[in-house]
């Protein structure tokens, strides 16, 4: 930076001093009198005078300044801090070129002017609206990194350090990558030297703001400018480009803006900061777990249904209660669509535009129709009676003649379909009831058949996912059934199948590692896929490409899930973590660690406040998502892994099975401690370890009763003889799904 100088003298013991002057420091005239001098400052003219007395005290070396903090202390307390920077500049580049260190002085005006200046942002940020906190929040790290520097720049190097410590804490969660690079900066000679430093100073950093929040900040600053703002305002002016946009304010970017190749204020889509680097997002790995949970607030709420397609379901409930009266003591369709309506919060629902979804069909009205049809009729389980938990009815289907072959299963919405995924690389799809199979690309006379073989991956098949479908409320309206199915393979693609014409629809190609998981989302269109690659995928159906790659994992992203609302989504790794991002902005939310294997299956509950998570050890952990924390930990499955998780409608239960060829059923509200879970298995004994073991119907040798511990909230199990259980699934009506594949013991034919 460059400065126009004037040279003014002034006289202090019969000598004449020149003082750089500032244009910005107008209060500072010719023949101003400073108390002291330094030798930094050099003279322009002596004049003779008669010879001094004889020092009383011996002189120190030319080197030592004793004056030189007077004049700075004069220049401070005056305000003259552009012309205390320069002269403090130039007399420690005189010291350092004749080889001695610059004197550094603590307590220099710098840091109490910058951090007055940053400390008048924040408060203004945190009286503003709510609504716009997010959006002028994003204005903080830009501030305090360049004060820090330009405090650097203009040799307040011990003011840089106190700024820097003071106000490092508040961008630790956001932005630790950038703040480990700038701890080391320390001198005016490091900001050439560090990659980082250099890359803030030679770029303007970019802030999207809406219209109304910004007009309002410039109309604040301008207003408090002798109150410390008019440091904002340079700051802003030099390294910071705001883009005004005139749009709704939302805390992240909408999946439209991404799906049409543009960010929502209308310009090429790009990250923002500075160019082609990460800003940083919130990653909620450290270690404050309760402070990252209050600086993040989540939107668990459901997703806002379309106004015209629920005026189209009401106007269809009507009708069917029309012909089908309810029958005594029984709700209405429209009175059960009313109340659902009026317990759904309204605080913390998300906005359509964040995940938006194609235009509604009658497909779709018909669906809603017979999902409220399910929830009236449901077997309800609201809690524990008696202190008998809920009874519950499983279905099991057991796979036959596999050969040790099938890797995942799957159903269907409606309950009509089962399909495999095998290791020779290929789908088997059956149907549930027995009725053929029908294919529109077939001849209608074609022999009709009941199971399909869906060929075209070449290695495993790891994963298989059904779309959304329901049971057809009206057989004569709209088909309602499962139109596509997606399958992930270790041939690196994942495939859509058509389940009208059983054939291919697409490959997406998923980078060059095996897909382990694929994850419809709760409305169809998108979906999630996990990887070898350590990463997780957002797709929707019309994209040959990923929308979003969400990083993070140290390991494989083994299992994924959507959150019912589709706003987030959850990835679990063989890094023994679960995590949790935003659907549409990418960034972390949530870290879950505890878990002492690799998480082998996540499920999330139906009214999306809570999240259960398994691993291979054998224990269930459930998670309270707006405060991030540990709810409980369940155990009672054997090592091996558990498989699949689901939950039933009202969120009080959950079911899970793995490879001990059990289903297992699970108390949510019942509270336990990990204390108490502890004691249950430390201080039980043989006698209590082989009853356990006996009522989860593990054999009772000694191994099996050491692994056998079974937490207080477990239900009911319900073992298979020699069928592992892959799926699990729980209908709308709250009943059991569950298949595996038999698998005889070694040396049985």
């Amino acid at each position: 930076m460059s400065y126009n100088r004037e040279f003014w003298r002034y006289s202090h013991d019969n000598r004449s001093y020149r003082v750089h002057a500032s244009p910005s420091d107008k209060g500072l005239r010719p023949g101003d009198y400073f108390p002291a001098y330094q030798h930094a400052v050099q003279p322009v003219e002596a004049r003779h005078v008669a010879p001094a007395a004889k020092p009383t005290r011996k002189p120190l070396p030319p080197h030592v300044d004793t004056d030189r903090p007077y004049v700075l202390e004069y220049l401070s307390k005056k305000g003259y801090i552009r012309t205390e920077a320069m002269l403090r500049k130039e007399s420690d580049q005189q010291q350092s070129v004749a080889g001695h260190p610059a004197v550094i002085r603590d307590g220099d005006a710098g840091a109490p002017k910058y951090s007055k200046a940053f400390e008048l942002l924040k408060k203004y940020i945190d009286d503003s609206l709510e609504i716009y906190q997010p959006e002028l929040k994003k204005l903080l790290w830009p501030v305090f990194v360049y004060s820090f520097l330009g405090l650097l720049r203009d040799y307040f190097i011990r003011d840089a350090e106190t700024f820097f410590n003071a106000h490092k804490s508040k961008f630790e969660r956001d932005h630790e990558e950038d703040l480990k690079f700038l701890s080391a900066v320390k001198l005016p000679q490091h900001l050439t030297d560090s990659r980082i430093a250099k890359l803030y100073l030679e770029n303007k950093y970019r802030v999207t703001l809406t219209t109304t929040p910004f007009w309002n900040l410039i109309l604040f600053l301008e207003h408090n400018q002798m109150e410390g703002a008019q440091v904002i305002l340079d700051i802003t002016r030099e390294n910071i480009n705001i883009v005004t946009v005139d749009r709704a304010v939302e805390s992240e970017k909408s999946l439209r803006a991404i799906l049409e190749g543009t960010n929502d204020d209308g310009l090429p889509a790009e990250d923002e900061g500075i160019p082609g680097h990460n800003p940083g997002h919130p990653s909620t790995d450290r270690v404050d777990r309760e402070a990252r949970a209050a600086r993040i607030k989540l939107q668990l709420g459901p997703y806002p249904q379309d106004p015209d397609l629920m005026d189209d379901v009401r106007a269809a409930l009507q009708d069917r209660d029309a012909l089908n009266p309810p029958a005594p003591g029984q709700n209405s369709l429209v009175d059960e669509f009313e109340q659902k309506i009026k317990r759904e919060p309204t605080d913390d629902v998300p906005s359509r535009d964040m995940v938006p979804l194609p235009p509604s069909l009658a497909r779709d009205v018909s669906m809603e129709v017979q999902k409220v049809i399910e929830h009236r009729d449901r077997y309800k389980m609201e809690g524990r009676t008696g202190g008998v938990g809920p009874g519950l009815s499983v279905i099991m289907y057991t796979l036959q003649n596999t050969m040790d072959n099938v890797t995942c299963i799957d159903f269907s919405g409606d309950n009509k379909l089962i399909a495999a995924g095998l290791q020779t690389s290929y789908i088997r799809i059956w149907s549930l009831d027995g009725e053929p199979l029908k294919s529109s690309a077939e001849d209608p006379d074609a022999q009709p058949v009941a199971a399909r073989r869906l060929v075209g991956h070449g290695d495993t098949v790891y994963s298989v996912a059904f779309s959304p479908a329901t049971i057809n409320p009206d057989p004569n309206g709209p088909p309602t059934n499962s139109q596509y199915l997606l399958s992930a393979s270790g041939d690196k693609t994942v495939r859509l199948w058509s389940l009208e014409t059983w054939s291919c629809l697409v490959s997406y190609r998923c980078g060059d590692n095996p897909v382990w998981d694929v994850k419809w989302g709760p409305h169809g269109h998108y979906f999630l896929t996990g990887s070898n690659d350590r990463t997780a995928r957002l797709w929707a159906t019309n994209h040959i490409e990923p929308l979003r790659i969400y990083v993070g994992h140290d390991n494989d992203v083994d299992c994924v899930a959507f959150h019912p609302n589709n706003l987030y989504v959850f990835t679990g790794s063989c890094d023994r973590t679960v995590r949790m991002f935003h659907t549409s902005g990418g960034n972390c939310l949530r870290l879950f660690t505890g878990h002492l294997g690799n998480v082998t299956a996540i499920a999330c509950s139906p009214d999306g406040r809570t999240l259960a998570s398994a691993d291979d050890q054998g224990t269930i952990i459930l998670w309270t998502l707006e405060t991030g924390r540990r709810k409980k930990a369940m155990r009672g499955h054997g090592k091996g892994g558990i498989w699949s998780l689901t939950w039933t409608v009202e969120s009080s239960v959950l079911v899970s099975c793995g490879a001990d060829k059990t289903v297992r059923v699970w108390d949510v509200l019942k509270d336990t401690s990990d204390s108490e879970n502890k004691a249950d298995g430390a201080l039980a004994g043989p006698s209590k370890s082989a009853s356990a073991a006996a009522a989860a119907g593990i054999p009772a040798s000694k191994k099996a009763q050491k692994e056998a511990t079974v937490t207080a909230d477990q239900i009911s199990v319900f073992p298979t003889k020699d069928t592992p259980v892959y799926k699990v699934l729980a209908t709308r009506m709250n009943l059991i799904l569950a298949a595996g594949a038999y698998l005889p013991p070694l040396g049985k034919n």
